[in-house]
């Protein structure tokens, strides 16, 4: 699902797209934008200058959370008004049209903004937030408030291009006949090399109906486990945590949490910029606020403390918070080692402070500080984002965050435990429905076997792969090599964002066939196609996301797509027809598509069965865990059992290994990500 733009290079690299795994829209500041008054309290620092942010983040009063408790913080210390825009306000009506009002959801990022699209004549008009939604309550960011008029660009993608190389021109072809040599090409390959030498390379910014489509037809078609997606090169690491720790992948908390907190600790996001409508409510909520974060960004500036650590030593000063809590007695051991797996070998790994401090290059009574802060808080929450995420030890600078919030009992209640902030709109739903080379299906693992059979019953197509497919830049390197003869790229722009563009560049030139999925043309990546197909936009298809709190919201077509663009999950419904398989790929609609994918999560840990377009419809955005005949789950592990094999989570233990690079007198600089 994208947003077509002008044609420049997002900050990921991606090019335009307007939307960050189709590209990003640049959007200059309205001339109608003020930032929001300071706010005195104590010591905290006037509100920083943010992106343009409209909407007042007031909330009924003192009310009761989702699992019951009073919510003590919540705007009952006073709404934050972030200056309506006269932006946000929709247009008169114009003559010779009537405006019609519809409910959909931002495609940008992972928060998930409700919106109210206003149409007329065919095209949309307007674009403002949705005072109804729990996300955002009428707030929106620039880019929310500036979506309309990306929707419509003048180098939108509006007809199936075929050409024999990269080297000749593209001709227009119709839409049976690019299908028709896509599906000749794999089956070739497959008959040649294998299913493995088909790769699919998916993104975050797909709805999940599109992603199922894809999973399906990769994996239980084709046969190739080699369907992976850009969502790898920023949320793998908190997936691979949060599994470790809990047994299943998805955040315990929901945004709720981010009103009732006291205590608020973020580490390697700098939400102000990249989640301004969560941090509005952070903000209003008035916790007190510690940034760690080797820049002075926005969100640190706003901190109560920022703690400026060297880059690349979370994880040093993570162990240091938590030989801060077992050197001051903060951490009941008998009650964790009854609760949690691990705690031996944790405490083990445990860094003193003042080690931690050495490394780091902040003071260890900063440390021990905030350890102290976490373990006395009456609910304590973290936040983090690519800062821990994009890291070699990624995976591990989670799993260490997460080790605070099992010691000190901050978790599954109100206000407290371990939230990641998805950056991608749908990065959750990929996750979801296993768009993933390491996940099958739902949560499934490669080697649960009992899991394999039901995905091979539930889609009928035969036995599964036998392991794991290649990620992101493995792919790139079997391309290199020939082992990888296909790529399929849907919604994406690999040749700009994934690392070393210049050999992806050169791999996909290698390719056999290189068929791009996209809104826009050209881009670096279809520049190097064989085949190119145009794909709907948002507000051209229907389907659902996700957003960071697990809450699967619908997103409405509210106008046609664009000369033959088509929705992405019927482009890959026309291949698996053309290989074969029609009879599983016969959906009619975005609908039907959603409602399988609904089946084969029943029983599992996201178990959505009570879920379907028309109940999201009925009922606004909701969060999973939501069984048929059960209530959505806005907070997990609330009675301290996972899905573990004992139910019980897993403290890991882990050490400090030094950054995978470091500085020389060659290459003397440290680059970190600013998301």
């Amino acid at each position: 699902m994208g947003i077509p733009g002008p044609a420049h290079r997002s900050a990921s690299g991606d090019r335009a797209r307007a939307i960050s795994g189709r590209g990003t829209h640049t959007l200059g500041r309205s001339p109608c934008s003020r930032p929001p008054p300071p706010r005195a309290r104590g010591g905290r620092p006037p509100l920083p200058e943010l992106p343009l942010l409209s909407g007042t983040f007031g909330a009924p009063p003192a009310h009761r959370s989702a699992s019951g408790d009073r919510a003590w913080a919540i705007w009952g210390r006073g709404t934050h008004t972030l200056g309506r825009s006269p932006c946000s306000r929709p247009p008169p009506p114009s003559a010779g049209g009537t405006v019609s009002e519809v409910r959909s959801v931002c495609p940008y990022c992972g928060v998930g903004c409700g919106l109210l699209v206003d149409v007329r004549r065919g095209r949309i008009q307007a674009v403002r937030g949705d005072p109804a939604h729990p996300a955002n309550r009428g707030g929106l960011c620039a880019k929310g408030q500036h979506l309309a008029g990306t929707a419509r660009t003048g180098d939108r993608l509006l007809h199936p291009l075929v050409r024999e190389a990269p080297d000749r021109a593209f001709r227009r072809d119709g839409w049976p006949e690019a299908i028709e040599r896509v599906a000749r090409t794999i089956r070739r390959v497959t008959a040649e090399h294998g299913p493995g030498a088909v790769a699919l390379y998916l993104s975050g910014q797909l709805l999940t109906e599109d992603y199922y489509a894809a999973n399906k037809l990769g994996k239980g078609l084709i046969g190739t486990p080699n369907v992976d997606t850009n969502s790898r090169l920023c949320m793998a690491s908190t997936v691979a945590a949060y599994k470790r720790a809990f047994g299943a992948d998805g955040p315990p908390g929901c945004y709720e949490d981010l009103d009732l907190a006291r205590d608020v600790l973020v580490a390697g996001s700098n939400l102000a910029d990249t989640h301004p409508v969560l941090f509005g409510r952070l903000r209003a909520a008035r916790a007190h606020l510690t940034v760690v974060d080797p820049r002075r960004t926005a969100t640190a500036a706003a901190a109560d403390e920022h703690l400026a650590i060297r880059p690349g030593t979370d994880v040093p000063f993570l162990l240091g918070m938590a030989g801060a809590l077992f050197d001051e007695r903060l951490v009941d051991e008998p009650a964790v080692d009854r609760r949690c797996a691990g705690l031996a070998e944790t405490r083990a790994a445990a860094m003193a402070p003042e080690a931690a401090a050495a490394l780091c290059g902040v003071p260890a009574l900063a440390i021990r500080r905030a350890a102290r802060r976490l373990a006395g808080s009456p609910a304590a929450l973290s936040l983090w984002c690519q800062g821990l995420n994009q890291a070699a030890d990624g995976t591990d600078r989670v799993s260490a965050l997460i080790n605070l919030h099992l010691l000190t009992g901050q978790i599954g209640r109100p206000g407290a435990g371990p939230f990641s902030l998805t950056g991608q709109a749908n990065a959750m739903g990929g996750r979801e429905v296993g768009g993933m080379a390491t996940e099958l299906a739902c949560h499934r693992g490669w080697d649960d076997a009992a899991g394999r059979a039901e995905v091979e019953r539930h889609w009928g197509l035969g036995p599964l792969p036998a392991g794991r497919g290649l990620t992101a830049v493995e792919l790139v390197e079997a391309i290199a090599d020939r082992r990888v003869r296909v790529l399929w790229v849907a919604c994406s722009n690999p040749a700009a964002s994934l690392p070393d563009g210049h050999a992806v560049a050169a791999a996909l030139r290698r390719l056999e066939l290189l068929v791009v999925q996209d809104v826009v043309h050209p881009t670096d990546t279809s520049e190097l196609a064989h085949v190119v197909l145009p794909a709907a936009a948002w507000g051209e298809k229907t389907g659902t996301l996700t957003s960071s709190e697990r809450r699967v919201a619908l997103a409405r077509q509210v106008v046609d797509p664009p000369g033959e663009a088509r929705p992405d999950w019927a482009i890959f419904a026309a291949a698996g027809a053309a290989l074969g398989a029609a009879p599983a790929f016969a959906w009619r609609d975005a609908a039907e598509v959603f409602d399988e994918h609904v089946r084969l999560t029943a029983g599992r840990d996201l178990d959505m069965t009570a879920l379907s377009h028309a109940a999201l419809a009925r009922e606004g955005p909701l969060h999973w865990p939501y069984p048929a005949g059960g209530q959505p789950q806005a907070r997990r592990y609330e009675d301290g059992r996972c899905h573990t094999a004992d139910r019980r989570p897993r403290l890991v233990a882990v050490a400090y290994r030094g950054p995978a690079e470091p500085v020389t007198a060659d290459r003397p600089l440290r680059l970190i990500t600013g998301r």
